[in-house]
């Protein structure tokens, strides 16, 4: 096989007639240049170069040879400009999954702006739960995930924080607490409440927050969907943690210093995954898209 480097090499000798400015001009030593030049004669098994005095010339085999590797090294610089020209090129399949939360409230603005300034990618979405759209990132199934992140880490994953997504404690506007100014953890304890199935990141959150002083929250019902949290709350099923986004005049916040929860929203990707120019510009757009004034 023929290799590139004394292909490259051949030329710029044939060019210069010299092996000491074809040296200079590949920012080698001249010794680089002679041992790239046998090798090439070793491996094609035909002399070259003559060196007559100081002159270096083409043999008839390398003058029948010189047309030849000049088309190659063209061949190979097109090769180059078509891959840079695709590099630049944002297009193709972006797959992502995203939770049905941070995708109806985080991202309708981002996806129509993406599409309008990339019409040549095209976008797959799959809107799920948050923890599912992570296995699909850690599966190859999605290129990226737009979810509420763990508050753990991942070896092979690369997470990137978007946005900041402060729950709220809110309860029915009839419920005890619902006028006491004076609420504590222990207090808020005492009375049940409707949270995210246990598996999700939002419920791990909440309990961590509990577990710190040895408390545990009373759960009365379980579900993923925030609407249908919402709705619990309004009609006195319990207290309930939710994105301020979704608070309405149905419910009541209560604000308590103790109950600081928190989430990370944003990105998520394979780090053994070259991203796509895509995947790449979507990112950027999000990052700016968060750091955009309303």
């Amino acid at each position: 096989m023929i290799d590139i480097a004394e292909l490259l090499t051949f030329i710029k000798v044939a060019e210069t007639a010299s092996f000491s400015e074809a040296a200079d001009k590949l920012f080698v030593t001249q010794p680089a240049i002679s041992k790239r030049i046998a090798a090439l004669e070793s491996n094609l098994g035909v002399k070259l170069f003559d060196r007559i005095g100081r002159q270096v010339l083409l043999t008839e085999a390398g003058h029948n040879l010189l047309p030849k590797a000049r088309k190659m090294a063209e061949d190979l610089e097109d090769i180059k400009r078509s891959m840079t020209l695709q590099m630049q090129d944002v297009s193709g399949e972006l797959r992502i999954s995203t939770s049905h939360h941070v995708g109806l409230h985080r991202l309708p603005e981002s996806l129509k702006r993406f599409q309008l300034e990339y019409p040549a990618a095209q976008l797959e979405i799959d809107f799920t739960q948050s923890e599912q759209a992570y296995q699909h990132v850690l599966k190859g199934q999605a290129e990226l995930a737009v979810i509420t992140l763990s508050n753990k880490t991942h070896e092979l994953l690369e997470t990137i924080p978007i946005w900041s997504d402060p729950l709220t404690c809110v309860v029915s506007k009839d419920h005890p607490l619902a006028h006491n100014t004076n609420i504590s953890l222990i207090d808020l304890a005492q009375y049940p409440c409707v949270l995210p199935n246990k598996n999700t990141f939002t419920r791990q959150i909440a309990e961590q927050v509990f577990g710190k002083q040895d408390l545990k929250p009373q759960v009365r019902m379980n579900t993923n969907n925030l609407e249908t949290l919402a709705m619990l709350v309004s009609i006195g099923w319990g207290w309930s943690l939710l994105p301020s986004t979704m608070v309405d005049d149905r419910l009541c916040v209560l604000n308590f210093p103790d109950l600081n929860v928190e989430r990370k929203l944003g990105v998520l990707h394979h780090k053994q995954k070259t991203l796509s120019r895509a995947a790449s510009a979507f990112i950027q757009l999000l990052k700016t898209d968060a750091n955009t004034p309303l």
